[in-house]
């Protein structure tokens, strides 16, 4: 019986040791993934999990170092994993979705920022990330919706404006979209892609004041802008 004691303390002792080595490669996986060293950071999380093959945090953050690199198809198969260990992490939706989204499945990371938003029904960034699957699967109308109920929840937030401004673009509706990018500059003065966008609304309506956005996105680093100033506002 003593001996049955000992033994167990011992393999309670490695089982501990190995949890908390897993752990180390994790954070080590971490700050290299704050450094862009992703191939690093991903060397490190699969020392992670091959220690501990249920680490869900690991799989995510492998996932995400993978998006940084392009891949994808990787970083799917790794929130796809994660799921399958913990289906009520809501961060591994949103994620995979944002890789769909990038792969043109639209659909599918419809689907994915669907099941995240029944998860957690409160965060702004949920819809807005589903508003951009639907507005670039032509659903305007849902883009919209999606994008209003972010600003429900998140006000003040100059992206989602913007955002909702090129849904409304694309239903033809130039003055909503420019009321929208309008909004997008209040809250950040110093937003390009607002500027650009409110210049291209207005240039679809002929208004010369447009060339006052390009000018500004084109002071702000926007070389799409200063293009449009040497062809629209000669």
């Amino acid at each position: 019986m003593k001996n049955l004691l000992i033994l167990f303390i011992v393999f309670n002792c490695f089982g501990i040791s190995a949890q908390t080595t897993a752990t180390e490669y994790f954070n080590q996986g971490n700050t290299k993934a704050d450094l862009k060293d992703y191939y690093g950071a991903i060397s490190d999380y699969t020392k992670a999990i091959e220690i501990n093959p249920d680490f869900v945090y690991a799989y995510n953050s492998r996932g995400i170092s993978k998006q940084y690199l392009k891949d994808y198809y990787g970083a799917i198969s790794d929130y796809a994993k994660a799921i399958e260990i913990d289906p009520m992490y809501v961060d591994l939706y949103s994620n995979r979705g944002f890789a769909k989204n990038k792969l043109k499945d639209y659909y599918g990371a419809i689907a994915d920022f669907t099941k995240a938003i029944k998860l957690e029904p409160n965060l702004w960034y949920l819809y807005h990330n589903r508003g951009i699957s639907k507005s670039r699967s032509k659903d305007y109308y849902g883009a919209i919706s999606d994008y209003t109920k972010a600003i429900e929840i998140d006000f003040n937030n100059a992206l989602v404006y913007n955002s909702r401004g090129v849904a409304k673009r694309g239903l033809k509706d130039y003055y909503g979209a420019i009321s929208d990018y309008s909004k997008a500059i209040e809250i950040n003065p110093n937003y390009t892609d607002a500027y650009y966008n409110r210049g291209f609304a207005k240039s679809l309506l002929g208004n010369k004041d447009a060339c006052k956005d390009y000018k500004k996105a084109s002071s702000l680093g926007d070389k799409e802008a200063l293009k449009e100033l040497r062809y629209y506002c000669k």
